[in-house]
Protein backbone atom coordinates (compact mmCIF):
# COMPACT_ATOMS: atom_id res chain seq x y z
CA UNK A 1 0.00 0.00 0.00
CA UNK A 2 1.41 3.36 -1.04
CA UNK A 3 1.02 6.78 0.53
CA UNK A 4 -0.39 9.67 -1.47
CA UNK A 5 -3.54 10.05 -3.55
CA UNK A 6 -5.35 8.60 -6.52
CA UNK A 7 -6.85 11.46 -8.53
CA UNK A 8 -10.08 10.77 -10.39
CA UNK A 9 -12.69 13.00 -11.94
CA UNK A 10 -16.38 13.24 -12.62
CA UNK A 11 -15.63 13.30 -16.34
CA UNK A 12 -12.92 13.74 -18.92
CA UNK A 13 -11.43 17.21 -19.10
CA UNK A 14 -12.29 18.34 -15.56
CA UNK A 15 -8.67 19.13 -14.75
CA UNK A 16 -7.29 15.95 -13.16
CA UNK A 17 -3.84 16.51 -14.64
CA UNK A 18 -3.59 20.09 -13.39
CA UNK A 19 -4.69 19.00 -9.92
CA UNK A 20 -2.36 15.98 -9.83
CA UNK A 21 0.54 18.11 -11.02
CA UNK A 22 -0.29 20.89 -8.58
CA UNK A 23 -0.35 18.47 -5.64
CA UNK A 24 2.93 16.88 -6.75
CA UNK A 25 4.52 20.33 -7.00
CA UNK A 26 3.32 21.17 -3.46
CA UNK A 27 4.84 17.96 -2.10
CA UNK A 28 8.12 18.63 -3.89
CA UNK A 29 8.19 22.24 -2.72
CA UNK A 30 7.90 21.04 0.89
CA UNK A 31 10.94 18.83 0.40
CA UNK A 32 8.94 15.59 0.39
CA UNK A 33 9.85 12.58 -1.75
CA UNK A 34 6.95 12.34 -4.20
CA UNK A 35 6.55 10.27 -7.34
CA UNK A 36 3.87 10.53 -10.01
CA UNK A 37 2.09 8.07 -12.26
CA UNK A 38 -0.30 8.18 -15.18
CA UNK A 39 -0.94 4.43 -15.56
CA UNK A 40 -2.90 4.72 -18.81
CA UNK A 41 -3.04 7.56 -21.30
CA UNK A 42 -4.84 7.83 -24.62
CA UNK A 43 -4.43 10.51 -27.27
CA UNK A 44 -0.64 10.14 -27.05
CA UNK A 45 1.76 11.66 -29.57
CA UNK A 46 4.21 9.48 -31.45
CA UNK A 47 7.71 10.85 -30.94
CA UNK A 48 10.69 8.85 -32.24
CA UNK A 49 8.41 5.82 -32.50
CA UNK A 50 7.40 6.13 -28.85
CA UNK A 51 3.94 7.14 -27.66
CA UNK A 52 4.18 10.09 -25.27
CA UNK A 53 1.42 11.57 -23.12
CA UNK A 54 1.40 15.33 -22.49
CA UNK A 55 -0.32 14.60 -19.17
CA UNK A 56 2.45 12.26 -18.04
CA UNK A 57 5.14 14.74 -19.04
CA UNK A 58 3.32 17.48 -17.08
CA UNK A 59 3.25 15.26 -13.98
CA UNK A 60 6.91 14.35 -14.36
CA UNK A 61 7.91 18.00 -14.61
CA UNK A 62 5.67 18.99 -11.71
CA UNK A 63 7.28 16.45 -9.37
CA UNK A 64 10.78 16.98 -10.81
CA UNK A 65 11.51 13.25 -10.84
CA UNK A 66 14.11 11.27 -12.73
CA UNK A 67 11.96 8.15 -13.05
CA UNK A 68 11.89 6.55 -16.46
CA UNK A 69 8.97 7.67 -18.60
CA UNK A 70 7.87 4.07 -19.15
CA UNK A 71 7.26 3.59 -15.42
CA UNK A 72 5.37 6.85 -15.03
CA UNK A 73 3.18 6.00 -18.02
CA UNK A 74 3.32 2.23 -18.63
CA UNK A 75 0.43 2.17 -21.14
CA UNK A 76 0.05 4.76 -23.87
CA UNK A 77 -2.39 4.64 -26.77
CA UNK A 78 -2.58 6.90 -29.80
CA UNK A 79 -6.31 7.28 -30.35
CA UNK A 80 -8.04 9.83 -28.05
CA UNK A 81 -10.67 7.30 -27.02
CA UNK A 82 -11.62 5.13 -24.06
CA UNK A 83 -8.71 2.76 -23.32
CA UNK A 84 -10.53 -0.42 -24.37
CA UNK A 85 -11.61 1.14 -27.66
CA UNK A 86 -8.21 2.72 -28.38
CA UNK A 87 -6.50 -0.61 -27.69
CA UNK A 88 -8.92 -2.54 -29.88
CA UNK A 89 -8.52 -0.14 -32.81
CA UNK A 90 -4.74 -0.37 -32.57
CA UNK A 91 -4.83 -4.17 -32.30
CA UNK A 92 -3.11 -4.13 -28.92
CA UNK A 93 -4.01 -5.33 -25.44
CA UNK A 94 -3.59 -3.27 -22.30
CA UNK A 95 -0.97 -4.92 -20.12
CA UNK A 96 -2.28 -4.67 -16.55
CA UNK A 97 0.76 -6.45 -15.15
CA UNK A 98 3.00 -3.75 -16.61
CA UNK A 99 0.95 -1.16 -14.72
CA UNK A 100 1.17 -3.15 -11.49
CA UNK A 101 4.93 -3.56 -11.83
CA UNK A 102 5.38 0.15 -12.53
CA UNK A 103 3.30 1.07 -9.50
CA UNK A 104 5.22 -1.32 -7.24
CA UNK A 105 8.51 0.12 -8.46
CA UNK A 106 7.39 3.70 -7.80
CA UNK A 107 6.17 2.74 -4.32
CA UNK A 108 9.66 1.41 -3.55
CA UNK A 109 11.35 4.54 -4.89
CA UNK A 110 9.19 7.24 -3.31
CA UNK A 111 7.61 7.97 0.04
CA UNK A 112 4.50 9.43 -1.60
CA UNK A 113 2.74 8.92 -4.94
CA UNK A 114 0.24 10.98 -6.87
CA UNK A 115 -1.55 8.78 -9.40
CA UNK A 116 -3.83 10.24 -12.04
CA UNK A 117 -6.54 8.00 -13.42
CA UNK A 118 -8.10 8.29 -16.86
CA UNK A 119 -11.57 9.78 -17.22
CA UNK A 120 -13.87 8.74 -14.39
CA UNK A 121 -14.22 5.64 -12.23
CA UNK A 122 -16.28 3.67 -14.76
CA UNK A 123 -13.91 4.12 -17.70
CA UNK A 124 -13.10 0.59 -18.94
CA UNK A 125 -9.45 -0.44 -18.98
CA UNK A 126 -10.00 -4.09 -19.90
CA UNK A 127 -13.17 -5.97 -20.84
CA UNK A 128 -14.59 -5.88 -17.30
CA UNK A 129 -11.84 -4.05 -15.43
CA UNK A 130 -12.44 -0.36 -14.74
CA UNK A 131 -10.60 2.61 -13.26
CA UNK A 132 -12.37 1.92 -9.95
CA UNK A 133 -10.74 -1.52 -9.88
CA UNK A 134 -7.30 -0.02 -10.48
CA UNK A 135 -7.87 2.52 -7.70
CA UNK A 136 -8.86 -0.31 -5.36
CA UNK A 137 -5.71 -2.24 -6.18
CA UNK A 138 -3.50 0.76 -5.48
CA UNK A 139 -5.17 1.39 -2.10
CA UNK A 140 -4.60 5.14 -2.19
CA UNK A 141 -7.09 7.65 -0.76
CA UNK A 142 -9.23 9.09 -3.54
CA UNK A 143 -9.54 12.76 -4.47
CA UNK A 144 -12.38 13.62 -6.83
CA UNK A 145 -11.95 16.54 -9.23
CA UNK A 146 -15.13 18.14 -10.52
CA UNK A 147 -16.35 21.21 -12.33
CA UNK A 148 -18.15 23.94 -10.37
CA UNK A 149 -20.62 24.51 -13.21
CA UNK A 150 -24.32 23.72 -13.33
CA UNK A 151 -24.81 19.95 -13.50
CA UNK A 152 -21.88 19.10 -11.29
CA UNK A 153 -24.02 18.08 -8.31
CA UNK A 154 -25.39 15.04 -10.13
CA UNK A 155 -22.02 14.03 -11.61
CA UNK A 156 -20.19 14.45 -8.32
CA UNK A 157 -22.75 12.64 -6.18
CA UNK A 158 -22.79 9.72 -8.59
CA UNK A 159 -18.98 9.51 -8.45
CA UNK A 160 -18.87 9.72 -4.66
CA UNK A 161 -21.62 7.14 -4.28
CA UNK A 162 -19.94 4.69 -6.67
CA UNK A 163 -16.56 5.14 -5.00
CA UNK A 164 -18.03 4.44 -1.58
CA UNK A 165 -19.99 1.43 -2.82
CA UNK A 166 -16.71 -0.05 -4.02
CA UNK A 167 -14.85 0.54 -0.77
CA UNK A 168 -12.68 3.47 -1.80
CA UNK A 169 -11.52 5.92 0.86
CA UNK A 170 -12.68 9.29 -0.49
CA UNK A 171 -10.49 12.03 1.00
CA UNK A 172 -12.45 14.94 -0.45
CA UNK A 173 -13.31 17.03 -3.48
CA UNK A 174 -11.46 19.65 -5.49
CA UNK A 175 -13.38 22.01 -7.75
CA UNK A 176 -11.50 23.03 -10.87
CA UNK A 177 -12.84 26.02 -12.76
CA UNK A 178 -11.90 24.88 -16.25
CA UNK A 179 -13.88 27.57 -18.08
CA UNK A 180 -14.02 31.34 -17.75
CA UNK A 181 -16.89 33.26 -16.23
CA UNK A 182 -18.45 30.53 -14.12
CA UNK A 183 -21.20 32.25 -12.15
CA UNK A 184 -20.17 32.88 -8.52
CA UNK A 185 -23.60 31.93 -7.18
CA UNK A 186 -23.49 28.65 -9.11
CA UNK A 187 -20.00 27.85 -7.77
CA UNK A 188 -20.84 28.61 -4.15
CA UNK A 189 -24.21 26.90 -4.05
CA UNK A 190 -22.94 23.82 -5.87
CA UNK A 191 -20.04 23.53 -3.45
CA UNK A 192 -22.31 23.96 -0.44
CA UNK A 193 -24.78 21.35 -1.67
CA UNK A 194 -22.11 18.80 -2.49
CA UNK A 195 -20.51 19.25 0.94
CA UNK A 196 -23.92 18.90 2.61
CA UNK A 197 -24.96 15.81 0.65
CA UNK A 198 -21.65 13.93 0.76
CA UNK A 199 -20.29 15.09 4.11
CA UNK A 200 -16.92 15.41 2.40
CA UNK A 201 -14.51 18.33 2.71
CA UNK A 202 -13.93 20.77 -0.12
CA UNK A 203 -10.15 20.56 -0.44
CA UNK A 204 -9.76 23.39 -2.90
CA UNK A 205 -11.34 25.61 -5.52
CA UNK A 206 -8.91 26.13 -8.39
CA UNK A 207 -9.76 29.30 -10.34
CA UNK A 208 -9.68 29.54 -14.12
CA UNK A 209 -6.26 30.73 -15.24
CA UNK A 210 -4.99 30.53 -18.81
CA UNK A 211 -1.48 29.95 -17.47
CA UNK A 212 -2.57 26.61 -15.98
CA UNK A 213 -1.97 24.73 -19.20
CA UNK A 214 -0.76 21.13 -19.45
CA UNK A 215 1.08 22.01 -22.66
CA UNK A 216 2.77 25.11 -21.23
CA UNK A 217 4.31 24.11 -17.91
CA UNK A 218 4.70 27.04 -15.53
CA UNK A 219 5.93 25.87 -12.13
CA UNK A 220 5.77 29.30 -10.52
CA UNK A 221 2.10 29.78 -11.41
CA UNK A 222 1.23 26.21 -10.49
CA UNK A 223 2.80 26.53 -7.04
CA UNK A 224 1.34 29.97 -6.38
CA UNK A 225 -2.24 28.97 -7.20
CA UNK A 226 -2.13 25.64 -5.41
CA UNK A 227 -0.42 27.09 -2.35
CA UNK A 228 -3.21 29.67 -2.09
CA UNK A 229 -6.21 27.51 -3.01
CA UNK A 230 -5.58 24.02 -1.63
CA UNK A 231 -6.30 22.94 1.93
CA UNK A 232 -2.93 22.66 3.69
CA UNK A 233 -4.03 19.44 5.43
CA UNK A 234 -4.03 17.69 2.07
CA UNK A 235 -0.28 17.20 2.32
CA UNK A 236 0.19 14.04 4.36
Amino acid sequence: MGRGYFITGTDTGVGKTIVAGGLAALYKNKGLDVGVMKPIATGCKRINNTLISDDAIFLKRSAEVDDEYGIINPVGLEQPLAPTVAARLSNTRIDLEKIRMGYASLCERHEYLIVEGIGGLLVPIDAYYFVVDLANEMELPLIIVCRPNLGTINHTLLTVSYAREHGLDVKGIIFNESVENCDDVVKKTNADEIKRLTNLPLLGMIPFDKRLDVNKFNKEVLLKIFSDKIDKDIIM
